[in-house]
């Protein structure tokens, strides 16, 4: 009785199950199985699972053969390209079948599913864009010269001083059709003077696919195109809301259609009903055999269920209670279906029930489902127990009521410790109002099913991150009695997308550092050798020897400035190469004391005073070699430019600013005039003072390793009063 039951429950399953023999040889399958991965109607079983579904991924093959190894396998979406150039994606999991106590292997069960549309959806959704700009271009024919407006330009994602051609603009657009409809437009307009209005796709200089709508109006001089002008207009946003509105209509429209909502309209004074299409469909009539009167509905009821809806009928039409009952009815052929009936009786100007509307619906599948989970009781215990994520039965008050075996190993507590606490007791206040929410929401009726994202505390203290589903569970009299809970332990997930966002947000700022690096070699290299060059063809050209002399001096002056430019340059490459491995927890006020220390007596020669308002329990995420050139080059800058009528005062605090900790450096010395200095500030070779020792390089660098450990710097300042620099690194 027991596998009938289950063979029963496979072939309903609402999903696409198979189970195979060690061959790959179907023994058996769901019909959605058969509806979504066969070709046609045919029994397959005994069958090769792979002479039946047609394409799949190579994964899919290759976790095959892992399950019958033994291993169970879960992949939450493979894309692959079907023989038709098709893009597709499924999903599914293996798990390993042993019907007896041996270890051996019966075969596998495996789940699968066809989740295109829903990774289209993300794909799509993830590509949306906030902002939509227009920006203008012309094409002088004359001249041969293209020109975009700065908005144009944003949109190309180009800088300001790009300075584009004909032939690039065309190669901004996707290759392919994109490019190919671009091309002959313009071609025509040249030709023969023809606008144009199009929406195409362009990859931007950063890689970035955008949605563009592009319009050109040709100029004619003396019968020949000399000028075309146009818009160029940033439509991504707007795009691909159309596309996902549209698929969503579709969706709304299907599942519309799907509802199978009848519609009925009863008058009580001619005893005319009336039905709508879904409602013969339910009851399954032909609207040529409806007499469209009360008593021929009545004859459809089920003798057991008559009394009751014929007294629900009295109600509603004597202005009691409106009718809202289940009954059963009885097809032609002697079949039963549920079915859920509502109505609303409609009054006249005197208060006296003139008609009723309402609506049914075959609710039998919903019933029979009801039954299956009586049916299935000790099925549903065991997959409850040995489930590969954690169950659970809870009740109204939120107490424990059952848990399996993975919810335990996810929490860390004992089934004894579980049972007696309340769902509550260890999740993170910060969820609980949410989960209280829908949990009351549910119990009343408004949902009988959610999911939510929440926080639980682990015995040792530590997050547990779960994806949480609760279906509510009801008794023979519809009344709410628990809710089975399933928690997707996602705490690796989240903890790998965090360290992903800081990586991805420090090797951005690394990758922005070193562009501008790129410029700096190519500038300050560029300078030394065109110099060298020309001190070179001099001595060549030159026949006294006095003057050859002061020329080789020149010379070697020009080598030794290259050298400092290399050895400086490498100090930067030194910054920019490795630093995300040495991070480290490292003391604030450790390393401000250590500073101190190893300038002390530079400090006591210029009778400076350091003041420190920095908390020992403030720690950064840095390299420590970092952390203290910073520290170093800031205090002694402040010494270096320090003010000539006064003794240096230099004040060190800290607090804490969301993630980060924010290092503060006050000084009352020279100062920066910020208007004419403040845009490049932290340049490379950049001075503000005249100072023997000043090279440029001090500020350039520190600002490189404040970035290459993921923080900023920023800095405020007042000629003869002094300067602040206010530097944030993330809180270990």
């Amino acid at each position: 009785m027991k596998t009938l039951a289950i063979d029963f429950l496979l072939k309903k399953a609402p999903i696409a199950i198979a189970m195979v023999d060690t061959k790959l040889n179907f023994i058996n399958y769901s019909n959605q199985w058969r509806k979504d991965f066969t070709l046609n109607n045919s029994d397959y079983i005994g069958k090769n699972l792979f002479e039946v579904i047609g394409e799949t991924p190579g994964q899919f093959d290759k976790d095959l053969k892992k399950g019958l190894k033994g291993e169970e396998i879960e992949n939450l979406g493979q894309k692959y390209i079907l023989p038709s150039g098709k893009l597709q994606w499924l999903k599914w999991k293996i798990s390993p079948v042993k019907i007896d106590d041996t270890n051996d292997l019966d075969g596998l069960l495996i789940f699968l599913e066809d989740v295109t549309e829903d990774k289209k959806e993300i794909e799509l959704l993830h590509k949306a864009e906030a902002v939509a700009r227009i920006g203008c271009w012309e094409i002088d024919l004359i001249n041969n010269s293209l020109y975009w407006t700065k908005t144009t330009k944003d949109i190309h994602e180009v800088s300001e001083d790009f300075v584009p051609d004909l032939a690039q603009g065309i190669n901004f657009y996707k290759e392919g059709s994109h490019r190919d409809k671009i091309t002959e437009l313009v071609g025509t307009a040249i030709e023969q003077g023809k606008s144009w209005d199009t929406e195409l796709i362009i990859i931007t200089a950063k890689g970035n696919e955008v949605w563009v709508r592009a319009k050109g109006e040709v100029e004619m001089a003396k019968g020949q195109p000399v000028r075309i002008i146009g818009t160029f207009q940033d439509i991504d946003q707007t795009k691909k809301m159309q596309l996902a509105h549209e698929e969503i209509s579709e969706r709304l429209k299907i599942t519309t259609q799907t509802a199978q909502i009848g519609i009925w309209d009863f008058n009580l004074e001619t005893n005319e009903l009336l039905w709508d299409n879904e409602m013969y469909q339910i009851f399954g009539v032909q609207k040529d055999d409806f007499s469209g009167v009360f008593e021929a509905w009545e004859s459809t009821i089920h003798p057991d269920d008559k009394e009751k809806a014929l007294k629900a009928t009295e109600n509603a039409v004597a202005g009691v209670k409106d009718f809202d009952e289940e009954f059963r009815i009885i097809l032609k052929d002697g079949s039963i279906k549920h079915i859920k009936g509502t109505s609303k009786t409609i009054k006249d100007y005197n208060g006296k029930p003139i008609k009723l509307t309402g609506a049914n619906w075959d609710i039998t599948n919903l019933r029979s489902t009801e039954l299956k989970l009586i049916r299935s009781t000790e099925s549903f215990i065991e997959t409850f127990d040995n489930a590969s994520i954690g169950m659970a039965l809870v009740s109204p008050d939120f107490r424990w009521l059952k848990v399996n075996k993975s919810l335990l190993n996810s929490l860390g507590y004992t089934e004894k410790e579980l049972l007696s606490m309340k769902t509550l007791d260890i999740t993170h206040p910060e969820d609980i109002l949410a989960s209280k929410s829908f949990h009351t929401s549910a119990y009343d009726g408004l949902n009988d099913t959610y999911q939510l994202e929440k926080r639980y505390f682990h015995k040792d203290g530590h997050l547990v991150h779960v994806v949480l589903g609760v279906t509510v569970v009801k008794d023979m009299n519809d009344n709410p009695s628990h809710t089975i809970a399933q928690f997707l332990d996602i705490t690796d997930r989240i903890e790998s997308e965090k360290r992903l966002q800081t990586l991805v947000e420090v090797t951005k700022s690394q990758n922005d550092s070193l562009m501008n690096f790129a410029h700096i070699v190519s500038h300050n290299l560029r300078s030394h050798s065109t110099n060298m060059t020309m001190l070179t063809k001099f001595l060549t050209m030159e026949e006294d020897e006095e003057e050859r002399k002061n020329l080789h001096n020149m010379i070697n002056n020009a080598a030794e400035s290259l050298a400092e430019t290399i050895a400086h340059l490498n100090d930067v490459v030194q910054v920019k190469t490795g630093t995300l491995e040495n991070l480290k927890s490292i003391g604030v006020l450790n390393t401000v004391h250590h500073i101190k220390k190893s300038i002390g007596g530079l400090l006591e020669e210029q009778n400076a005073v350091l003041n420190i308002n920095v908390s020992k329990t403030h720690f950064v995420n840095a390299v420590p070699a970092y952390l203290e050139s910073i520290f170093l080059n800031v205090i002694t800058n402040a010494l270096k430019y320090r003010s000539e009528n006064r003794a240096p005062i230099i004040e060190i605090s800290s607090k804490i600013k969301g993630d980060h900790v924010l290092i503060t450096f006050s000084d009352n010395g020279q100062g920066i005039d910020l208007k004419r200095h403040g845009d490049k500030i932290f340049g490379m070779y950049k001075t503000f003072h005249k100072h023997k020792d000043a090279k440029g390089i001090g500020l350039f660098i520190t600002k490189n390793q404040i970035e290459a450990m993921g923080g900023k710097i920023n800095l405020e300042s007042t000629v003869d009063v002094g300067t602040t620099i206010f530097i944030e690194l993330k809180k270990a």
